[in-house]
């Protein structure tokens, strides 16, 4: 039997982490590997930073990438986490360069999205399904009977008078301003209620570093719709990102 694998590597804004994933299951095959983020997160430190994740597992295969910003047929075109120098760079193009074959990029939350759609929480769900990463910002993967709307940035949206809803409604916020979960929690339930009502998803998927203690608030969100927590965790959007490499 033929293992389909791929090397999935998710970008983060602290952390570039990577894996091998057998996509018959959605699973690493693999120990998690993970290199801090270079500061400045410019493009020629992170192409550093990649080769040495593409070297570790001495790869040679499919290759996805998760990126944290706006990604349009491999360029980057927003740079909310990452140096501004990498706006108008084709990413896949100088990763694909630079290690020597083939490099599929997509947004960060999109791959985290997929992954949930494809073995986690939204398996078989069809409808609008809303997956939401609520940790240090707020990412975003939108579909429609399962099929990616790319790049919503839904963190970025105003509301209540906040420019960036994120640095209001995040997990961050909560740690930052030293907030208990019922003080925390009517801000992510005000967020909910707006995209709710913006896009009338059949489900919202709560993932990111909120979503390992989803209990602790659960009961404090109104039903706006039906909610659930993500079931992939830190393994989203390696997972996700090795899904690009061959979708």
């Amino acid at each position: 039997m033929t293992v389909n694998l791929a090397l999935g590597i998710d970008i983060g804004g602290t952390g570039m982490k990577a894996g091998i994933v057998d996509l018959g299951i959605g699973e690493l095959v693999t120990e998690r590997e993970r290199i801090p983020t270079p500061q400045p997160a410019t493009p020629a430190a992170m192409t550093g930073v990649l080769e040495r994740l593409v070297d570790h597992f001495e790869w040679t295969g499919p290759i996805g990438t998760a990126f944290p910003a706006i990604v349009k047929r491999g360029v980057v075109h927003s740079a909310a986490n990452v140096d501004h120098s990498w706006l108008g760079v084709d990413a896949a193009a100088l990763f694909s360069e630079s290690v020597g074959q083939p490099v599929r990029m997509l947004n960060d939350a999109d791959a985290a999205g997929l992954a949930e759609i494809g073995y986690g929480a939204g398996v078989d769900r069809d409808g609008v399904v809303l997956v939401l990463t609520v940790g240090t910002g707020i990412g975003s993967a939108l579909f429609v009977d399962g099929v990616l709307v790319p790049n919503t940035e839904l963190g970025h949206l105003q509301l209540d008078g906040h420019t960036d809803v994120e640095d209001w409604a995040a997990a961050s916020a909560r740690d930052r301003e030293s907030l208990g979960w019922r003080d925390w929690a009517p801000r992510l339930d005000r967020y909910l209620e707006h995209v709710c009502f913006l896009f009338s998803p059949d489900l919202v998927i709560l993932g990111g570093g909120a979503s390992k203690r989803f209990e602790k608030f659960a009961d404090l969100l109104r039903p706006h719709t039906e909610i659930v927590a993500a079931t992939l965790r830190n393994r989203a959007g390696i997972v996700g990102a090795a899904m690009a490499a061959v979708g």
